[in-house]
């Protein structure tokens, strides 16, 4: 494998195969704002319609069900329909093909470096930000305000992972884990991604949907991981030409948080804006170490992907 990653210009061959209809980059900021409307506003007035104002009173299994088929209905439905509107061939958009299992063997190893890695950020990240606070009203003004925006997400996820039987925490791995991890790679990484490929390099592509991916969250201290991690999916599918394989490592990700929930049950998992003032020292030595590990990783597979992905004849 080259080095240099390959733009869909130097790829003629993928590329007779998807001749856009119309712009590609045009229809993907369409497809943005048009998934923003339709989920966080649509969704929410749907929500509200059927259960009040007051969501934490609703039935939190009928509330998960229905937030299932939000996801299905205002993205992976838009994702497709775009991807056949603009491209006809929706499986190649999406890179929907079968990865060979070193393929996702290898690049889960990232995402396992990864989910520990961000969140050694997270507590350095914080631990600045806690300190510059002290020292400007400008900056404990600006960290009030995302203390409750985090608040709120908290919140709000900590009563959509509480899980009572077996059958409410099933439901909460589809919610959570499974139902996402499909409709958000069909949309950002199968049809944004895609799109803004035939206009910017490859890396620009993944960089600027990683961007809107983490805006889409709503999570104020997580917007650096959240695009970190849409990076690496990104890179992914971008080296393995498989969607598959970026849907099985979103999931892997959101699969530990909440597993970790379970079996901790500690709302500090969840908490993205938690600061660990005595152990900052040990939080920024890991953090150095698993980054640097994770720098070398992502090179040393850029370098020998096809060597290490080869099938053994």
């Amino acid at each position: 494998m080259n080095n240099e990653i390959q733009t869909p210009e130097q790829e003629p061959e993928k590329q007779n195969k998807l001749i856009p209809t119309i712009s590609p980059v045009k229809a993907a900021i369409i497809g943005l704002v048009a998934v923003f409307l339709l989920y966080e506003f649509g969704g929410g007035i749907l929500a509200i319609a059927i259960f009040g104002f007051d969501l934490t009173k609703a039935n939190m299994n009928l509330l998960r069900l229905l937030t299932i088929g939000t996801q299905v209905l205002f993205i992976l439905v838009p994702a497709i329909y775009l991807s056949k509107l603009v491209f006809e061939d929706v499986t190649s958009v999406v890179r929907l093909k079968m990865p060979k299992p070193k393929e996702v063997g290898l690049l889960s190893i990232g995402m396992i470096i990864l989910i520990p890695l961000l969140q050694e950020y997270l507590n350095v990240q914080n631990y600045v930000i806690l300190k510059l606070s002290e020292s400007s009203l400008f900056i404990k003004g600006i960290k009030d305000f995302l203390d409750t925006l985090d608040k709120f997400v908290e919140q709000s996820y900590t009563q959509l992972l509480t899980g009572n039987n077996i059958f409410e925490m099933i439901l909460i791995v589809l919610t959570v884990a499974v139902t996402p991890a499909i409709c958000e790679e069909f949309f950002f990484r199968g049809f944004v991604q895609k799109s803004f490929e035939y206009k910017f390099k490859p890396f620009w592509a993944i960089f600027i949907t990683s961007f809107v991916f983490a805006l889409y969250h709503f999570n104020p201290y997580g917007f650096l991981p959240l695009m970190v991690i849409g990076m690496y999916l990104g890179y992914s599918i971008y080296l393995s030409d498989s969607i598959i394989v970026s849907i099985i490592l979103h999931f892997l990700n959101n699969f530990v948080s909440v597993i970790a929930f379970f079996i901790f049950g500690d709302e500090d998992i969840i908490q993205s804006g938690i600061v660990d003032v005595e152990g900052i020292n040990t939080h920024l030595i890991t953090f150095i170490l698993l980054l640097a590990l994770f720098i070398g990783f992502v090179i040393f597979v850029s370098r020998n992907y096809n060597k290490l992905t080869k099938s053994e004849v």
